[in-house]
Order: structure tokens, then sequence, then C-alpha cells
């Protein structure tokens, strides 16, 4: 009996730090999994823009859509945490790249809280939206979360602040 208890403690000791690892790796992976695979995939992100029913926006090398955090400021951004878990930031591990219709020269990054850089686009910081679930997704347009609306960008650089068409591109809430 006096074996079975330091025993019993030893496989608690062991088990509960590996249960905990593994519930952190399930709770915060997936979030932010998007904008890892983006920066480690290849190094450096593409921007790009596709037609929607926002019309010309702002997309990823994977199609999806890239947005702007109207609460940040300059090229700082202010989303961390719970917010860049739903909104990750869109990385570069290299100089980003300009594909098909964006302008190279408003591509830029910015060093995040955690040292590392996050592209911009005109100065603003880009994200993407967990709740796009495919390419050409704009679910999150015009969404207040985290105390300021989210918007996709134009070719240009700025905001697109109109809710989408009918004919396509939906806004999913």
């Amino acid at each position: 009996m006096t074996r079975s208890r330091p025993l019993g403690l030893l496989t608690m000791a062991v088990a509960v730090p590996l249960v905990a690892l593994a519930a952190a790796g399930c709770g915060s992976s997936s979030p932010t999994s998007t904008a890892t695979a983006k920066a480690a995939g290849g190094g450096s992100a593409t921007v790009s823009v596709a037609n929607t029913g926002l019309g010309k926006i702002l997309v990823d090398s994977q199609g999806r859509t890239l947005y702007l955090f109207q609460k940040d400021t300059g090229s700082k951004s202010t989303c961390s945490g719970g917010c860049a878990a739903a909104w990750p930031p869109l990385r570069s591990s290299g100089k980003p790249t300009a594909g098909g219709g964006a302008k190279a020269s408003l591509l830029g990054t910015t060093p995040r809280s955690d040292g590392k850089p996050q592209v911009t686009y005109n100065g603003h910081p880009l994200y993407g939206f967990q709740g796009d679930s495919k390419a050409g997704d704009t679910t999150g347009q015009g969404n207040p979360g985290f105390g300021a609306p989210w918007y996709v960008l134009s070719p240009t650089g700025n905001a697109i602040t109109s809710a989408a068409s009918s004919s396509g591109g939906g806004n999913g809430y």
C-alpha cells in the first residue's frame, strides 16, 4: 500500500501538466494557425486583389479576405490576445509581396507586441477573420468586435465601409 501512494502521486504529477499542455495546445493553436501558417509556409506573405460582392478587395495568398481594424492607430496594431485569435494578423518573415492588382509601394510591415512583423497596406495592419471559411468570404465586414468596426480594403488601401451586394460575397451575419 505504501508503494502505490507515491506512485499515484508521481502519475498525477506527470499527468496534470500533460493534460494542461494538451488543452493549451488545442485552445490556442487553432485560432492562430492561419497566421503562423502564412509566415512559416513560404516566408513572405503575398497580398493580391480579388473581386467580391464588395468590389475589388485585398486577399492573402490563399484568396482569403484581409481586413483593417478601425481601432488601430497608424500602423500600430491594437489587436492582441482574444482579438488576434479571432482576427489573426497577416505575418511575413520576409518582405511582403504584391500579387495581382496590389501595389508593392503600399506594402510594408510593422512590429507587433511580440516583436515579429505584421503586414501592412497603406499603413493599415492586415488581418484575416476566423469566421471566413473559404476564399472570397467577407463575413467580417462591418463587424464591431473588440471595440471598433472591421472593414475590407480596396486596392488603394482604403476601407470599404459598405455592405456586400445581394449578388454575391455574402455578409454571413
